[in-house]
């Protein structure tokens, strides 16, 4: 099932405040690891190679960040339409291991006129299954 494109957000309904409806991702799994080395050509074997990563001390693979960082795209692409966004920043801020649920969420911590742009700023995170953020970012995205 695809999902619909959303409508741009309407600058005059939205506040600051506002939260994007979250997303609850299945948990992370060694497969989809595996999967997003070939689609990245990231082929760190930090990432699925359980005793290379015991090697450099890790208790186990973990996540690729750009693939933390792809499950904001998504969350930011689930409220504005892709042509929509002028910016997406991220920091990393804690390992996604494999097992671990992660729910994207959101929320409106700005608006302002740039450009000839009506422009609606996001706080957007990704937060395990302990209330850990493992990423934080924000984006702005352009209104009608």
């Amino acid at each position: 099932m695809v999902a619909a494109t959303p409508k741009a957000p309407i600058f005059d309904q939205v506040k600051v405040g506002d939260t994007i409806k979250p997303i609850v991702l299945p948990p992370i799994s060694r497969h989809q690891l595996a999967l997003y080395c070939g689609g990245s050509g990231d082929h760190n074997p930090i990432h699925v190679d359980l005793d290379f990563a015991k090697k450099f001390g890790f208790k186990d693979v973990f996540a690729h960040g750009m693939l933390s960082m792809g499950f904001l795209g998504r969350l930011v692409t689930s409220y504005a339409p892709r042509d929509r966004i002028r910016k997406l920043g991220t920091r990393f801020t804690s390992i996604t291991w494999p097992g671990d649920v992660i729910t994207l969420s959101g929320k409106v911590t700005g608006k302002r006129e740039e450009g000839g742009e009506k422009l609606i700023d996001l706080e957007v995170k990704c937060t395990n299954q302990n209330g850990q953020d493992t990423l934080q970012g924000h984006a702005t995205v352009a209104a009608s």
